[in-house]
């Protein structure tokens, strides 16, 4: 595998405090993994999300994504760089209640300016749901709502897959299915960084956990390596902290 995403020294500070921010991090994602990025509220973990996905721009220290450094793009090359490249599936669907699923899927590339229905019909198939192309947000559950997200997220075959937190809105049912379509995701080789609170997400379908704390990496966990769960991990760095 070769490198995807390098983050080098990345500090983030917030007007008014630093809640959420980042201090010095550095890491690498390499393509095809599913990575999550996981600690508790505040620790830093949707900042550092957002930032490589060129939402927010870092205090210092830089920031690559598929070789391209995002300080050097303005805010609308950063725009197109993340309509090309990456897909975003987040909490809460963002879907636009006068468009039928179809049609949502449709948004990003239409504004590449691309015709994808074909494209969009065989994802909502491949995401098992395309039976509901033509109805509207309010007559889908909420698992099928997050389905079409994703497969809004895929529409024009993007490099890196950013996931924030994608189960927070879901039931327990719901939420191992799109976990479960996640893994088959990646099983297809899309590339994955996954953001969440729940150790068990984390460490049931990530590969790697990279573990954050007070806007610090603690921990940056290859599971195949380590038994030790995220939460542990966390619990036990969290102690050496306060020493």
């Amino acid at each position: 595998m070769s490198e995807l995403v390098r983050l080098t020294d990345v500090t983030k500070v917030y007007q008014g405090g630093i809640t959420g921010a980042l201090n010095g991090v550095s890491a690498s994602i390499e393509r095809g993994e599913f990575t999550a990025i996981m600690g508790p509220s505040g620790s830093g973990k949707s900042t550092m999300l957002n930032l490589v996905a060129g939402l927010d721009r870092p205090t210092s220290g830089t920031i690559t994504v598929g070789g391209t450094d995002l300080a050097k793009l303005s805010e609308a090359g950063l725009a197109r760089f993340r309509r090309d490249h990456i897909g975003f599936v987040f909490q809460f669907f963002y879907l636009l209640p006068n468009l039928t699923a179809l049609e949502n899927v449709l948004i990003p590339a239409q504004l590449k300016g691309n015709s994808a229905t074909v494209r969009a019909r065989g994802l909502l198939d491949q995401l098992g749901i395309k039976e509901a192309a033509d109805r509207y947000p309010a007559r889908l559950s909420g698992g099928q709502q997050q389905r079409v997200a994703i497969a809004r997220a895929l529409i024009n075959e993007p490099t890196l897959l950013l996931a924030d937190e994608p189960t927070g809105a879901l039931d327990t049912h719901s939420g191992e299915q799109v976990m479960e379509l996640l893994g088959r995701l990646h099983g297809d080789g899309q590339t994955i960084l996954l953001v969440t609170h729940d150790a068990k997400l984390a460490t049931r379908n990530a590969a790697r956990v990279i573990s954050v704390m007070d806007g610090k990496i603690v921990d940056d966990a290859r599971l195949e390596t380590t038994e030790r769960s995220a939460a542990e991990v966390i619990r036990v760095r969290g102690e050496e902290l306060k020493r």
